[in-house]
């Protein structure tokens, strides 16, 4: 077994509010929930993704895309491209988006199964809703 890991991968979850984060183990087999980043401006917003990508060593970003029931971009997709389109002029990571229907209602019934409610867990559906954006991604791409 040779050191040529693929590397780890970072999913974010755009929401208007809060940006839910997962990344994945070195193997890229495993998404694991990173945690949230509240939104603030999108140099700040960017700035924190550059922090985490330094500090996580992170090789590819994958961006939950929302599309509609017929498979077109929703509203919120022609945003996320916008978006994602300014954070690739200063990060030089591939990005892929990755259509995610329904993840944060698999997140909520997710987090509702292992009994957290309230607030504490509207905080992690985010970070849960990119975990389930990440691994359906990973299951995808086997290498």
């Amino acid at each position: 077994m040779s050191g040529h890991y693929p590397g780890r991968v970072m999913a974010l979850d755009l929401g208007s509010k809060r940006i839910g984060v997962a990344i994945s183990d070195p193997t890229r087999t495993i998404a694991q929930s990173y945690g949230v980043v509240k939104r603030k401006s999108r140099k700040e917003d960017f700035a924190r993704y550059q922090q985490i990508i330094a500090e996580q060593k992170i090789t590819l970003l994958v961006v939950g895309l929302p599309t509609t029931a017929e498979g077109e971009d929703s509203e919120t997709a022609v945003w996320i491209r916008d978006y994602m389109a300014e954070f690739s002029q200063q990060c030089t990571l591939p990005l892929e988006f990755w259509a995610e229907s329904f993840t944060t209602v698999k997140a909520e019934d997710s987090l509702r199964q292992r009994g957290k409610r309230g607030k504490k867990a509207r905080q992690q559906i985010d970070a849960v809703a990119a975990a389930f954006i990440l691994q359906s991604y990973l299951d995808a791409h086997p290498h």
